[in-house]
């Protein structure tokens, strides 16, 4: 698995578009079959607000994935995730917005400012459109490798907005934030050890072509 043909690739990449899109079909099923409960509203809610969180963690997973298994096409499939984080965030949003608050500018403004929970959901959302915007290859181009790369590090600043406001927002059974926490927690983790790791290997390298 560690190379794959152009052709097991775009296979690979449709899959993983369709499943992405998995969640959403369960949630227009069961509006259709009236099974999202006694609130729908809040269940529509909670339900892109867990997929957003999930699909982040997903697309932070690819990078530790890659450099343990060798699998660098990997990598190919991480815009398509990101972009899905987004989707269910923008759906999360949307939700609150419109069915929620009805478009109420006023009460939303209160909320953001007085609920914690809103304000670094909000927060996290916000940082994210730059992120969906400067996705594309042409905005890599734009933007420059360097500058693309420290922009989209906010992934992990978001995603631990993510996991704050949904501990924040659940009150008594915080066994699934914990979940979400401790997932988030291994994987800046990881990030540190590569990082460390590539931070101690440099001077090495540097030493040997100078010795050679």
């Amino acid at each position: 698995m560690a190379h794959i043909s152009a052709e097991d690739l775009r296979a690979i990449k449709a899959a993983v578009f369709l499943a992405a899109l998995v969640p959403l079909a369960r949630l227009a099923w069961l509006a259709w079959h009236g099974g999202l409960g006694a609130n729908p509203i809040e269940y529509i809610t909670r339900s892109t607000g867990w997929w957003t969180l999930s699909f982040l963690l997903i697309t932070l997973s690819v990078t530790p994935l890659r450099r343990w298994t060798g699998w660098n096409w990997l990598i190919k499939l991480r815009r398509t995730l990101g972009l899905h984080a987004f989707f269910y965030g923008l759906l999360h949003f949307t939700t609150y917005v419109w069915l929620d608050q009805l478009f109420s500018w006023m009460d939303i403004a209160k909320d953001v400012v007085k609920r914690p929970f809103i304000t670094v959901g909000f927060s996290a959302f916000v940082l994210l459109i730059p992120l969906a915007i400067t996705s594309t290859n042409a905005m890599v181009r734009r933007l420059g490798w360097r500058r693309w790369q420290m922009l989209h590090r906010l992934v992990y600043v978001i995603a631990t907005l993510g996991a704050v406001h949904f501990w924040w927002l659940v009150k008594k059974d915080i066994r699934e934030p914990l979940v979400f926490a401790a997932i988030l927690a291994s994987l800046l983790l990881a990030r540190a050890w590569f990082a460390m790791r590539k931070s101690v290997s440099a001077p090495v390298k540097t030493s040997r072509s100078q010795a050679a």
